[in-house]
């Protein structure tokens, strides 16, 4: 079992790739120095209610080997339509998030006083390189080192970070407040992309049916969803060791994360070398960089290939008369570096006012996309042995009432 699960290791470890960027980096540790560990609660039973919605991605193409694009194509055009209109509408916006902070990590590390533009462009540009010429195989090696490596070095300097000694003070000390405007956009935007948003259960479905096709004979449904669950389990342990790590080293000095990038790099790194030690600068900034380079070459591999099945579904013909299919796709790569550049160009000045526009995006979808998600995994056409059992149902029905719930809260705050 253990052999076939190695095997078939690689989309579960795509979505952790894709999810531990924006929501662990920056929101979760945001929410332990603000906070202390007041919202840990929060995170875990987000990671609780979501799961259903992730899972039904992976869930669905193992059952039908189809991706969910086409399983939105059975409950109706209109479903394909809506989910497309969502699709073009956050692109640009996840992708500017992802990458200003790789960009940000980047610049601050190497001391580089390139404009945030141009290097955002530079880094866009080598991603679409790497994927035209590594395509899937070479994303899924890179995922499996890069969150090794980040995992390891985030679990010491949590561990670390217990024994450092911390002044604090009292004027300092803050507790989410329930009842304040500014606490609940916060959670908002927390709640939006943890441990990532739902858009995220399609591309698991895309990655699942790439995989599949390496492999010399089909995984059981048992085994995706098992390899699935490690990446899931993972991201959600992964999020909490953020939240400890600006609980332990941050909350209560006084000191506050930056919403600007570079600045807001140079205090998460501080974060791990101020508890493991300095000599581990190199390591932990390779290690930080690295994670948001995969999140921004996972999103970018993601986005092309969600488009190119939403495509052949709203315009069939025109899809059937394409002989290279290919170039369609690397056609969708350069429109994700435009409209990322694009939206940089007039955002890029402050990171954290474009996480939680992108943040809070994907909260408000999220009710329509979970509804969709449900639908398809308990249609007729899906066999009864993969469809979810009487348990997933259930939290799944809760998961779709918790997201409209936030979603009218946060309607109420905002207008």
């Amino acid at each position: 079992m253990l052999k076939k699960l190695f095997r078939v290791m690689g989309p579960g470890l795509l979505y952790a790739g894709a999810a531990v960027g924006v929501s662990h980096l920056v929101q979760s540790t945001r929410a332990g120095a603000m906070f202390n560990f007041d919202l840990v609660w929060v995170l875990l039973l987000t990671n609780f209610i979501k799961y259903p919605f992730f899972e039904y991605g992976a869930r669905y193409a193992a059952a039908s080997e189809t991706n969910l694009v086409d399983g939105y194509r059975r409950v109706g055009k209109w479903a394909v339509m809506l989910f497309s209109v969502l699709t073009v509408g956050s692109m640009f916006i996840l992708q500017a998030a992802v990458t200003v902070v790789t960009v940000s990590l980047l610049a601050h590390i190497f001391d580089l006083e390139i404009s945030m533009l141009a290097l955002s462009f530079i880094v866009l540009s080598v991603s679409v390189v790497i994927l035209i010429i590594g395509k899937y195989s070479l994303l899924d090696k890179l995922i499996k080192f890069i969150i090794l490596i980040l995992t390891f070095s985030t679990i010491v300097a949590v561990v670390a970070a217990l024994d450092i000694p911390k002044t604090i003070d009292p004027e300092a000390i803050r507790h989410f407040d329930w009842m304040k405007g500014a606490d609940i956009f916060f959670l908002i935007a927390f709640v939006g992309w943890m441990p990532a948003p739902i858009d995220i259960s399609v591309w698991s479905s895309l990655w699942s049916l790439e995989k599949a096709k390496s492999l010399d004979y089909k995984p059981k449904l048992k085994e995706v969803l098992l390899e699935f669950r490690v990446g899931y389990i993972g991201t959600t342990l992964l999020a909490t060791a953020f939240v400890a790590l600006g609980a332990l080293i941050m909350w209560g000095t006084g000191e506050e994360l930056s919403s600007n990038g570079t600045t807001f790099s140079g205090q998460l790194i501080h974060m791990y070398t101020s508890s493991i030690g300095s000599w581990s600068y190199w390591v932990i900034s390779i290690a930080a960089l690295t994670t948001m380079f995969s999140t921004t070459l996972t999103v970018l591999d993601a986005y092309p290939r969600v488009l190119n099945p939403i495509f052949q579904n709203l315009f069939p013909h025109q899809w059937n008369s394409i002989e290279n299919k290919s170039l369609l796709t690397k056609f969708w790569l350069v429109l994700m570096v435009i409209g990322t550049t694009f939206i940089i160009a007039f955002a890029a000045s402050s990171m954290g006012f474009m996480v939680t526009i992108a943040t809070t995006l994907s909260f408000v979808t999220a009710p329509i996309l979970a509804w969709l998600n449900y639908k398809v995994v308990t249609d007729d056409h899906m066999p009864d042995y993969a469809k979810p059992n009487l348990f997933l149902k259930i939290l799944s029905w809760l998961g779709i009432a918790f997201f409209v719930v936030f979603t009218a809260i946060y309607t109420y705050w905002q207008f």
